[in-house]
């Protein structure tokens, strides 16, 4: 079953805010924070950093997700 990116915006990502910590992507990505510290260091994963911590923003999380063919696993953080 094919999710479109409206609907995994509207019902996955609707608690959680635009720009997320490593905590909240490792949460919906069913992953530990280190595969998302990886993830951003390889530079699979788009992030910023503000001061010393990594933010994700939704969109870069939702294409990932897309291209890579992730399902959600979790409820929000």
């Amino acid at each position: 079953m094919e999710i479109n990116t409206n609907e995994l915006y509207n019902v996955v990502f609707k608690q959680y805010p635009d720009v997320m910590d490593v905590k909240q992507t490792s949460g919906l990505l069913g992953v530990s924070t280190k595969t998302v510290y990886k993830l951003i260091n390889a530079g699979s994963l788009p992030a910023m950093k503000v001061g010393s911590e990594f933010r994700v923003p939704k969109v870069s999380l939702l294409k990932y997700m897309k291209i890579f063919g992730f399902s959600p696993a979790a409820q929000p953080v």
